[in-house]
């Protein structure tokens, strides 16, 4: 039967995903203590806010060739010991210069985690296996992430103080590098956990393009890809409903209906429930789709279709909705946003197997770009009008785009079998 130490790797590289979106939103968390401590006011809140988006754009396009390059294990160990050592410092940075410099840090460690991911999967596991497996990084391991972010986070504010929090994610991120550098190898034929039955099962599963190894980025070819940038511009466009909602979302419930802090909090969690949902689907879908219909074409058609449903979910909310209404559609917006959670990094391999994790950070970059744009375009909505039905439009509307994008834009890429057979058909 074989063994199946594919799924450990897997496995580990969900847990770095967790651990940084629990990592990042920590901050959110220690908002008062910070603003006392080093006296920093609400509007440095919001930059520093920013600048982590920031960093993990610049270090997100940068890094899938250093993972491409160095192989996964060298660049996250890195990467880890980098946002482990700069959260720990968040309690002790003095200033709001110091704390700008740590978040901008804090983005550039967490950047890798995606384009390492995408990576690891692409010569880990089959292709038949992917869509699954991905949706867990890109999908259920964020959306859930969110779930139990703020239970935890507060309970372990309540433990140990707000700076104890910071100290002990700190120290999580170091027992993730322990384990690491036991089990997590760039290869499964590096691997002593792995036997040849997984090995074969493994390579057989590979792309005929995929490089054997680690490789220098080309970026001619990835820069002139034209479904690479059709994946980034839909990533865009999903990004900005997410971060929107992310941002945005329990100001709106407070706002619009006169909720409390912690009750809008509570109704925030029916979004992110909806999105592990939706997650898990798509990988299941995505990947019964492929066996049916072994196209790229494919992936771009369960990506665009979900699109389309998360922007027309939104129609509701710009006509002056009840609580139920909003929470039904909000909810429904952002669980078939996230059945895209994991594709997005499939469509990634899809389009450069060669260099999965150079396609994977220039995805990731456009993503956090949306990062960036989102939350300052809906802020700028809200205290121009005084409402957030304007910023909801902008959503949907950028959903809608972006799921035509996807739906007509994709060009089927002609492999190198392909090619063979064809000249060997048409001989000159």
């Amino acid at each position: 039967m074989g063994t199946r130490f594919r799924f450990v790797t897997l496995g580990l590289v969900v847990g770095l995903i967790v651990i940084n979106y629990i990592d990042r939103s920590a901050v959110s968390y220690a908002v008062e203590p910070l603003e006392q401590e080093f006296g920093i006011t609400t509007a440095q809140y919001g930059i520093i806010s920013s600048v982590f988006s920031l960093g993990y754009m610049v270090a997100a396009f940068l890094s899938g060739p250093l993972v491409d390059r160095f192989g996964t294990q060298r660049v996250l160990l890195v990467a880890v010991a980098l946002f482990s050592v700069t959260t720990a410092l968040i309690p002790v940075a003095g200033s709001f210069a110091g704390l700008l410099i740590i978040r901008l840090l804090l983005g550039i460690g967490e950047a890798p985690a995606f384009p390492a991911a995408t990576r690891t999967v692409s010569r880990w596991l089959p292709i038949r296996e992917r869509g699954v497996a991905l949706a867990l990084c890109g999908g259920v391991a964020v959306s859930g992430s969110l779930l139990i972010s703020g239970p935890l986070l507060t309970w372990l504010t309540d433990l140990v103080g707000w700076r104890g929090m910071f100290w002990t994610l700190a120290i999580l991120g170091v027992v993730w590098a322990v384990f690491a550098l036991a089990f997590l190898r760039d290869l499964p034929e590096e691997s002593s956990r792995v036997d040849a039955a997984e090995r074969e099962l493994i390579t057989a599963g590979q792309e005929a393009e995929a490089g054997p190894g680690r490789s220098r980025v080309r970026w001619r070819p990835l820069l002139t890809n034209r479904n690479l940038w059709v994946v980034s511009g839909g990533y865009f466009a999903w990004g900005f409903m997410f971060w929107g909602f992310m941002y945005w979302l329990p100001s709106f419930l407070s706002d619009a209906y006169g909720l409390s802090i912690k009750q809008a909090g509570s109704f925030s969690i029916a979004p992110w429930a909806c999105g592990i949902v939706g997650a898990l689907a798509g990988g299941v879908i995505v990947d019964r789709v492929y066996r049916r219909s072994p196209r790229i074409r494919s992936r771009f058609s369960v990506m665009g279709v979900a699109l389309l449903l998360a922007g027309c979910s939104l129609v509701p909310l710009a006509i002056s909705p009840t609580l139920t209404v909003a929470l039904v559609s909000i909810s429904l917006g952002v669980g078939f946003g996230f059945i895209t959670g994991g594709i997005w990094w499939v469509a990634a391999i899809d389009a450069a197997p060669d260099q999965p994790g150079s396609a994977a950070g220039f995805a990731d970059a456009a993503f956090a770009s949306s990062g960036i744009v989102a939350p300052s375009v809906m802020g700028f909505i809200v205290s121009s009008t005084g409402s957030f039905t304007s910023g909801f439009v902008v959503m949907a509307c950028l959903a809608v785009t972006g799921a035509l994008l996807m739906l007509l834009v994709p060009r089927e890429p002609v492999t190198a079998a392909v090619a063979a057979a064809e000249t060997a058909g048409n001989p000159a």
